[in-house]
């Protein structure tokens, strides 16, 4: 009987010891787990296949925590967010920038991740809510082979009778590049740089007009519709350009002389979350040495850190020109009424 009782007591100390060392597991999942959260996390993503394959699975395999990925636009996603006030099913919202977010931001939690001092002085968060990650400059994408000759170097250009009616653009009131693309000729075209100047919107009028009536539904159409000939010129972001010009698709990206913009799209974290812990592992990976600089080598889009080396397919810095008064909280603060100008005046070059 005492032997048998010394059998079951031994036999308990080593399921014990199993069941400490099974959870105990790896460092990775005791510090994913260390506030009590679950090791998963929800990601709302409007990013590219290529962005979210390059982070998403280095995340899972650098912090052992799972993520649960939701692809769909960046306005559905929106929506998405805020019908779930109160009982958020994601924890991340990556999409869109401070200019959509701005008057939704009760939707977000406050974050300032640790990265952010290493980030390029223009990105920083400034506002405590939104993480710029990585940038999606506005660009015109070209056509050469219908282009030929003609000189498309500046948004003057875009005036040119030869070009009316073979022109890609979107909507601004629904398309958050072709917004920013409104935004840069508005700054571009400015009376001493103001884009609210009568001379701004005169500009506005011509190019207008030189659409002849052709405005597409989406964003992608624009600069697949350059691509497949259908257009010699879009007015687009720089990462599907870029990605056309990696596959040696006929076309080109020129940043106007004039100036672009660089939305400073970015990653924030939902107010009310479940996992707002493994929300913050997320933000601060996102702007990590690691992942912007592997974003810089292998992909289209522009990182956003201080001193990370391009791909040779991408412009340098240098060669870009920003607009030095642009101001992202003005432009958010003012996208209502900058949607109904163009409106009234779509509707006036009828």
């Amino acid at each position: 009987m005492r032997m048998k009782k010394k059998w079951m007591m031994l036999l308990l100390a080593a399921v014990t010891a199993v069941s400490v060392a099974g959870c105990g597991g790896s460092s990775k999942q005791s510090a994913s787990s260390s506030s009590g959260e679950e090791n998963v996390l929800t990601v709302y993503t409007a990013r590219s296949e290529s962005l979210n394959n390059l982070v998403i699975p280095n995340f899972e395999k650098d912090t052992g925590i799972k993520v649960n990925v939701v692809v769909a636009g960046t306005g559905p996603l929106i929506k998405r967010v805020s019908s779930e006030k109160g009982n958020p099913q994601g924890d991340v919202l990556w999409a869109a920038d401070q200019t959509m977010l701005e008057s939704q931001k009760d939707l977000f939690m406050e974050y300032v991740s640790s990265e952010d001092e290493n980030m390029m002085d223009a990105f920083r968060n400034k506002t405590g809510y939104f993480t710029p990650a990585f940038a999606d400059p506005t660009v015109l994408i070209v056509n050469t082979n219908l282009a030929g000759d003609t000189k498309i170097a500046t948004f003057d250009d875009l005036l040119n009778p030869d070009l009316k009616g073979k022109i890609a653009f979107g909507d601004p009131a629904n398309s958050s590049s072709a917004f920013q693309s409104l935004m840069a000729m508005l700054y571009a075209k400015g009376k001493d740089g103001d884009p609210m100047s009568p001379e701004a919107w005169a500009y506005v009028d011509k190019f207008i007009k030189n659409l002849d009536g052709k405005m597409l539904n989406s964003s992608g159409a624009v600069h697949k519709g350059v691509a497949d000939g259908e257009y010699t010129v879009g007015l687009t972001w720089e990462d599907p350009a870029a990605t056309y010009v990696r596959n040696s698709a006929p076309v080109k990206v020129v940043f106007p002389q004039e100036g672009a913009i660089f939305p400073g799209e970015s990653v924030q974290i939902i107010k009310g979350c479940k996992h707002p812990e493994n929300a913050k592992k997320f933000v601060d990976y996102m702007i990590s040495q690691k992942i912007q600089e592997m974003a810089g080598k292998e992909l289209t889009v522009r990182p956003l850190r201080k001193n990370i080396t391009l791909a040779s397919y991408m412009t340098p810095m240098d060669q870009i020109h920003l607009f030095p008064n642009y101001d992202e909280g003005w432009v958010s603060d003012h996208k209502p009424d900058i949607v109904s100008l163009w409106n009234k005046h779509l509707e006036d070059n009828r």
